[in-house]
């Protein structure tokens, strides 16, 4: 695993972390929420790639391509 990816995925996760608390004391809850679930989906799309990555390798490794 890179170590790349995982300051990226801490990276978004302060930066919606900081965004939720700003909206929430707004009073913006449901942009809050919708930052939220934003972030989320776009680590686990990073997460997935990284998974496929993964499998690829272990389908060139066993010959299973």
């Amino acid at each position: 695993m890179e170590v790349d990816l995982i300051f990226k995925i801490a990276g978004i996760g302060i930066i919606v972390a900081v965004l939720n608390l700003v909206l929430k004391r707004a009073e913006r809850e449901e942009q809050a929420m919708m930052t939220t679930l934003i972030g989320l989906v776009v680590v686990l799309m990073m997460v997935i790639d990284s998974i496929g990555n993964l499998f690829d390798s272990v389908k060139t490794v066993f010959g299973l391509w």
